[in-house]
């Protein structure tokens, strides 16, 4: 019976599943007449439309959308609404004074990124080695300290955030899929124009759907396995590898 609710959710949509499912209980307390087993029959029927939403939620992240309760969300005119708990999403990776400058310097004031991904979206990468419909990235800059408490050597992350942007995914939206937005506090955000250089390096460097899954050591392996690596990516890759340093 379970598999048939789930399959019925997954052909033909929650709503139907659920008619399917009254009626499977309708039948069932019809054929009894007991009032106990009618009770039974009601708790059956609760039990199955919990799977029928179950597996309704199930179909919908097979379909390579991410669009729950962490999608992006905009107001009428268009900017970004900062995603508030985006320190509960999944931690992909931390940079310290990174810069894709070959000829920047070392700073004297390094700061940290944080790199956060919606729930939804990692783990539709881990099935499939690309990010789905409405993924969301939150790039948090945070200053760092080399004097405090016991430490006597490296950096530590310190102080409020000093900087933030968002890398969303919304393909019925943005020219070609992607947008970034600059935050500032939980205002909304407007887009960062096309014409930033955020743009092109992305397209032009990215491991994985113009984002650089090649700084996020969990996931590097997952786009190998699954062989979605872009041919910009392993040029890269190629070309340091000749490289001395």
């Amino acid at each position: 019976m379970r598999r048939r609710i789930c399959a019925l959710s997954a052909r033909f949509g929650q709503a139907r599943a659920l008619r399917t499912v009254a009626l499977l209980a309708s039948k069932f307390r019809q054929q009894t007449g007991s009032v106990t087993v009618m009770v039974k029959a009601t708790i059956y029927r609760s039990a199955l439309i919990a799977m029928a939403l179950a597996a309704q939620a199930s179909v919908a992240m097979g379909d390579g959308s991410a669009e729950y309760s962490h999608a992006p969300s905009y107001t009428s005119d268009g900017r970004l609404n900062p995603p508030a708990d985006y320190r509960e999403w999944v931690f992909l990776s931390s940079g310290l004074d990174m810069s894709y400058n070959e000829k920047a310097m070392a700073s004297s004031q390094p700061v940290f990124d944080n790199v956060f991904v919606n729930p939804e979206a990692y783990r539709a990468f881990l099935k499939t080695g690309t990010w789905p419909d409405k993924t969301q990235f939150v790039l948090e800059v945070r200053s760092s300290s080399a004097k405090g408490s016991i430490n006597h050597r490296g950096h530590f992350q310190s102080g409020a955030i000093t900087g933030m942007e968002v890398h969303v995914k919304d393909t019925s939206r943005f020219q070609g899929g992607w947008a970034f937005f600059g935050i500032d506090g939980q205002s909304p955000a407007k887009q960062i124009p096309l014409t930033q250089a955020c743009y092109s390096c992305h397209s032009a460097h990215g491991a994985v759907d113009t984002t650089f899954v090649q700084f996020y050591p969990t996931l590097l392996p997952i786009a190998q396995q699954h062989v979605t690596l872009s041919t910009a990516y392993m040029k890269d890759e190629a070309q340091a590898a000749n490289t001395v340093h």
